[in-house]
């Protein structure tokens, strides 16, 4: 089960290039429950304060963790600290976004 490769599917609404490579994503947890289930959590941002309202973009729909085979829960939950900025950008963002 990958959950980090179900997110590399996700992309930004206003940018071409996936919440992961962007640096969106700061947190991932798996967590295997009493009664046998499992839970995905996963904590990240947006590149703008602006998009905190989520018009037109909803960063905390789990649909793609919970198409995972063997995920039985998930939330995500939208963080603001610390804030994004450009450098957490991986360096294939940044080539698709012609940074480098």
């Amino acid at each position: 089960m990958n959950v980090w490769n179900q997110l590399r599917q996700c992309y930004d609404p206003e940018i071409p290039v996936t919440i992961v490579d962007l640096g969106l994503v700061y947190d991932c947890k798996l967590t295997k429950k009493e009664d046998g289930s499992t839970r995905v959590d996963v904590k990240m941002t947006l590149t703008r304060a602006g998009l905190r309202n989520g018009t037109g973009h909803r960063p905390r729909r789990p649909s793609k963790i919970l198409t995972i085979d063997g995920v039985d829960e998930a939330d995500v939950q939208l963080v603001w600290d610390p804030p994004w900025n450009q450098n957490m950008i991986s360096e294939a963002g940044r080539m698709k976004l012609g940074m480098i």
